[in-house]
């Protein structure tokens, strides 16, 4: 029977490398001294801090994808398909469904909500209230021959828009009234953008065409244009608000123009802002820094503050622009190597996102501008394959990257973020391809491949070649005939092993460069993957079929079929007990080497590209075509083992699952009909019941600090260190801030402290009460929790309590004229608020819950109430039943710990 551990599911957890994506308008506000951005990342939202781009709160998935954002304070405006969500931070409130269409435009507007769909309706929301209505206060109808593009108000125009048209013209409406006030005959060119500026009466228009034009609405007069034809549609414009007469306009081409309105010509330009179609611009108020966010997932701030008046990049977030092809774990799981086809090597963190970055392939930027030529043109070409180690990561260079049509190697410093001063040159007699690499087990060398058959050995501290590997049987001087498909090489730097196209492995001596042994597979070979710690040589040739053998021994071990297209990539786990394997055919398929089977097997809608695994098995990431995150699926087989490998095994049976998304996991198409079965199930339960689950043979702590659960058991003796050597002295002169009254006599006399207070109390009586409710809150809190048979809530207010506080909870149940009422039939409230107790350690200590602190007020418990429940026979059946539990508990956290203190008594009498 296979183990538990084989049995495992990888589920969606979340993706990554999403900054903003759709190419929708973001949705920029104030709130106090801060300022905001919503941006639309697929089917769900983010908010950043502008302070310095961090991201604050993701919103949920919805079903479609984002269409139109807005923003008002707490609240947040999504348009997905015909229908709007608004939400509370992250709660939806209420969703407006009248649209019959697309909704594609979402104007904040005063009081109210402005929404309008493709086919030429415009909605009027009012959401200001204890709960925004669900209906539309108004309705307008543009016309079947305009189809809106845009929406804006100008300033001082009571309750009017203007509205732009895919067809050119621009009309001004009352939405007050739901009156057309006039028709702007436009520029014939549809309308992209519109804005309003600082003079009052003034709006700039964006047309398809290129032209920008300040408009004069008042009086329906041009005041001045701008043309931007070389560089696309005019997509985004923005005023300048801090006093400077300067208009920015995006265009599809990624660049940003500055335009002086009172020169009327370019001020300056921001070339290669961005490397898609600007999708909004907007400059901050009163602030000299603008915002712009494009279609190649990114967000930049630019800020001028040099005395010409150019604009330099001040932050930015960003992500791959174009699908990535290759990724790797780093750093003990915490990050994930990327490289994409936008020619960026990116770093993401798994852990927060902030720390995810490009790194650098030195001065850019800079090299473009003196060269005249698109940065594109000077950043290096996509990587096509990549190796790193982390062993001598704070020395020198540990990444080596081979890119796309290169006849060189690059070599990369994680540790400052950016590319290294070498460069390896292969020495063959023939200039060629790279097209495989990788790095010693010892961090000092790297070996390349090429598409011509060469292997060289290069030195990664000083960059120089230190060796070639060559075959004397072949007729050229290189060691494969054709193209070297992967390269791996030993953990004692013994071994390297390579495997040509045509199929060819050889082992060679890593030292001497010397040819070991070698075989023949007999098919082409595409890509390969060496777990280093077992030696197994895992193989993928064009007949889809996983191939591994043993590289001591030179054989076959294993074979692996399903896929039932080209295998896109292969990786072993860090164990070396799972071999993983990627499809164009959209599966993801995990085999068990040492059962010689499928254990788990995935399909997903878009065909995955690359995998890798962290080292803590834990974690999986992949990259798929078109897309441009990296996308993270979680092991659940380490918290809930499966039973059901039987079905995987024969390869035909596959699990349907969604992608991970931005925001939170999916589930399978396979568990949902399994929820609502347990839904239905469940629809008996009375409501506000919150079962405690608990993982099968395990135990959980309560993560308190250890202070506080052992101050519980150690009361007394901390009582007696803190007490007083000596009781407290009367001050000899009374202090200078007491109350006095005036005399006659010219002695000052003080004021006596009331013994009662206004409602007649004495002080002790106040601290009584107070004591009191305590107590009834105590036992009203623990009532109600057995009543729902969850005990949740009252294990939080005990962890909430202090040591000394706790104790004095359970001393105000203790009965002191116990001798007197021994034999008494009335029931005593205290006896009741004990039994309650004694069952709320039963079921904690049953689910295995908090254990640790469980057993301290148990022990607590137990010193103050043990005499109480000697003398009453119906308290003693519910301890005999609290032993029982507590003795079979303790028997199985025993024996688990019964052979690690055999192995430690072993280790500490062994005199080595």
């Amino acid at each position: 029977m296979p183990s538990s551990r084989s049995c495992l599911t990888w589920e969606p957890f979340r993706a990554i490398g999403y900054i903003t994506t759709g190419g929708v308008p973001f949705s920029l506000q104030r709130l106090g001294t801060e300022t905001f951005v919503t941006v639309s990342v697929g089917k769900a939202f983010h908010v950043y801090n502008c302070a310095k781009l961090t991201l604050v709160l993701a919103g949920p998935q919805l079903p479609k994808k984002i269409r139109a954002l807005a923003s008002f304070k707490e609240y947040t405006f999504a348009a997905y398909g015909s229908d709007i969500a608004v939400f509370k931070r992250t709660d939806l409130v209420v969703t407006f469904t009248k649209h019959e269409e697309k909704v594609n435009m979402l104007y904040l507007f005063g009081e109210y909500i402005l929404s309008a769909d493709i086919k030429g309706d415009l909605f009027i929301w009012a959401f200001r209230g204890a709960k925004p209505s669900s209906e539309p206060v108004g309705n307008i109808s543009l016309g079947d021959k305009f189809t809106p593009t845009c929406i804006m108000h100008p300033d001082t125009y009571l309750n009017k828009v203007i509205i732009g048209s895919e067809e050119g013209p621009l009309q001004l409406w009352n939405i007050s009234t739901k009156k057309k006030v006039y028709d702007f005959k436009g520029w014939d060119s549809s309308v992209r953008c519109c804005v309003s500026s600082p003079a009052l009466d003034m709006v700039a228009v964006g047309c398809a065409d290129g032209s920008i034009h300040v408009h004069n609405i008042r009086y329906d007069e041009e005041l001045m244009s701008f043309n931007h034809e070389i560089r696309g549609d005019v997509t985004a414009l923005s005023f300048r608000t801090d006093g400077q007469p300067l208009l920015a306009s995006g265009g599809s081409s990624g660049v940003i123009s500055i335009w002086n309105l009172e020169k009327r010509r370019l001020h300056s330009v921001i070339r290669e802002a961005h490397d898609g179609s600007i999708v909004s611009l907007h400059f901050f108020a009163n602030e000299p820094i603008l915002m712009s966010s494009a279609a190649d997932n990114s967000i930049k701030m630019w800020i001028f503050d040099n005395n010409e008046g150019d604009a330099r990049l001040l932050r930015f977030r960003s992500g791959h622009s174009a699908p990535p092809r290759c990724i790797r774990f780093y750093g003990n799981g915490k990050f994930i190597l990327s490289a994409g086809q936008d020619r960026a090597f990116r770093l993401f963190s798994v852990v927060q996102d902030q720390q995810s970055r490009e790194l650098s392939q030195r001065h850019v930027a800079k090299r473009a501008k003196k060269l005249r030529v698109k940065e594109e043109e000077i950043k290096l070409k996509p990587v096509i394959a990549f190796d790193c180690a982390e062993i001598r990561a704070r020395d020198w260079c540990n990444v080596v990257t081979c890119h796309t049509d290169t006849s060189k190697a690059y070599v990369w410093r994680l540790q400052n973020f950016v590319i290294g001063e070498h460069i390896l040159t292969p020495s063959s007699e023939t200039e060629s391809l790279i097209k495989a690499c990788t790095i010693s087990a010892c961090g000092n060398f790297t070996i390349l491949g090429t598409e011509g058959g060469w292997i060289e050995k290069f030195n990664l501290q000083s960059g120089i070649s230190r060796g070639s590997y060559i075959d004397g049987s072949l007729s050229l001087q290189c060691a494969h005939e054709g193209e070297v498909v992967g390269l791996a090489c030993d953990a004692t730097n013994g071994s390297l092993i390579s495997a040509g196209y045509r199929g060819d492995i050889k082992v060679w001596d890593f030292k001497s460069c010397k040819l070991k042994s070698k075989f023949n597979v007999g098919k082409s070979v595409t890509k390969i993957a060496y777990h280093r710690a077992n030696g197994l040589f895992a193989t993928v040739a064009d007949d889809m079929v996983l191939v591994l053998f043993d590289t001591v021994s030179m054989k076959m071990v294993r074979r692996f079929e399903g896929h039932t297209d080209r295998i896109t990539d292969l990786c072993f786990s860090e164990d070396g007990k799972w071999l993983i394997s990627s499809s164009m055919d959209g599966t993801l398929r995990i085999w068990d080497i040492s059962l010689a089977r499928q254990i788990d097997a995935m399909r997903v809608d878009v065909s995955i590209t690359s995998v890798s695994m962290s080292p803590n098995m834990d974690v999986l990431a992949t990259t798929h075509v078109d897309q441009n995150g990296v996308y993270l699926w979680v092991n659940q087989a380490l918290f809930s083992p499966l039973t059901n490998v039987d079905s995987y095994a024969s390869g035909k049976h596959v699990r349907n699952v969604l992608l991970p998304t931005v925001s939170s996991a999916e589930r399978s198409e396979e568990e949902e009909p399994i929820k609502k079965s347990q839904d239905s199930n469940q629809s008996n339960i009375k409501p506000f019941v919150i079962m405690d689950h608990q993982i099968p043979d395990m135990i959980t702590l309560s993560l308190l600090p250890r202070s506080q659960w052992q101050s519980l058991t150690n009361l007394d003796i901390i009582k007696v260190r803190n007490k007083p050597i000596e009781p407290p002295k009367k001050p000899e002169q009374a202090p200078f801030f007491l109350p006095s009254v005036p005399s006659l006599s010219g002695e000052i006399l003080f004021e006596p402290p009331s013994s009662k207070e206004t409602d007649g109390s004495t002080t002790e009586d106040i601290g009584h009460k107070k004591m009191a409710d305590l107590s009834s809150h105590f036992s009203r809190l623990l009532q109600s929790c057995g009543e729902l048979e969850s005990y949740s809530a009252f294990t939080d207010y005990l962890k909430g309590l202090s040591p000394s506080s706790l104790d004095m909870e359970l001393r105000m149940l203790q009965i002191i004229d116990d001798d007197e009422v021994e034999e008494s039939e009335e029931p005593r409230p205290e006896l009741h608020s004990i039994s309650l107790l004694l069952d709320y350690f039963i079921h904690e200590l049953s689910c295995r819950n908090n254990f640790e602190f469980v057993q301290a007020v148990l022990k607590l418990f137990l010193k103050i109430h043990g005499e109480t429940i000697r003398r009453h026979s119906t308290l003693q059946e519910k301890v005999r039943k609290l032993l029982d539990v507590q003795s079979k508990v303790w028997q199985k956290i025993d024996k688990m710990f019964q052979s690690s203190r055999c192995m430690v008594t072993f280790l500490s009498n062994s005199q080595f």
